[in-house]
Formats: C-alpha cells, structure tokens, sequence
C-alpha cells in the first residue's frame, strides 16, 4: 500500500510543479483558475515553491521510512509560503465605494 501512496504524492506534486512551470514560462494557468488569477507569473512561482515544499514534506517525513527530520518542517512551511503567493496573485476584493458628495453651491 506504501507504494501507491508514493506513486500518487508524486504525481499530484508533478502536475503542480508543471502547472507552476506553465505559468511561470508562459503566463498559462489552469482554465478553473483563469478568473481570478490575475498576476500569473506570481501564481507560478508559489506553486513552485508549494510543489517543493509539499514534497520535502512528504517524501521525507510521513512517507519516509527513516527517523524524523527537521527538513519535513521546513517543507510544510515552503508551502505555507507558496500557498500565500498564490494567494496574493488572485484579484483584489472589491472595496466600499465612497459614499457620493453633492456639489452645493
């Protein structure tokens, strides 16, 4: 069973470092994230450093069949770091419009 669980982290960790690669390269994101995602290249690199992240994590602390490390700590905080680029790359809220001003005269 340890096996599958290796074979899918990977994969999942692949397709996010490639969709990262896509947007840093070429300025493509994922067409469910085209909405919102309005600096690309920002949203790359975060999911560049969460896909880092996200497998120092896994590949060396819980499907790891070693001793704990600090590094699997150093990973979950790379992709706290990515996820909060990501973050920042999606559109702005909107804001409160001014309340309207009346020109008396």
């Amino acid at each position: 069973m340890h096996i599958y669980l290796v074979v899918a982290a990977a994969l999942a960790v692949g397709l996010l470092a490639a969709a990262g690669i896509a947007a840093v390269a070429r300025d493509w994101v994922v067409p469910w994230g085209r909405g919102r995602i309005v600096r690309p290249r920002l949203w790359g690199y975060g999911a560049l450093l969460g896909a880092v992240g996200t497998a120092l994590f896994l590949f060396l602390g819980p499907l790891a069949d070693a001793e704990p490390r600090p590094l699997p700590v150093v990973g979950q905080l790379m992709l706290m770091a990515g996820l909060l680029l990501q973050y920042l790359a999606q559109r702005p809220g909107r804001t409160s419009a001014p309340p309207p001003t009346s020109s008396a005269s």
